[in-house]
């Protein structure tokens, strides 16, 4: 997603695994403030090195969950 100029326009299509790019993207937020979620607690983060990748399905999950707390 962040490499291509489409941008997805509903959840299947967006790829199985994001970047931090994907993220800011998504939620219309910053580069900065999308690593500063990265980092929370409770944020579905799978690090592989020094990269940071959200499984969709888990930030999907996550997604919802904020959505119901208010």
């Amino acid at each position: 997603m962040s490499k291509s100029n489409t941008e997805a326009t509903s959840f299947d299509e967006l790829p199985l695994v994001l970047n931090v790019s994907d993220v800011a993207s998504i939620m219309a937020i910053s580069k900065v403030s999308a690593y500063e979620l990265v980092k929370s607690n409770g944020f579905p983060v799978v690090r592989v090195g020094r990269r940071i990748k959200i499984p969709k399905a888990a930030f999907v999950e996550w997604l919802n969950d904020q959505s119901k707390k208010g």
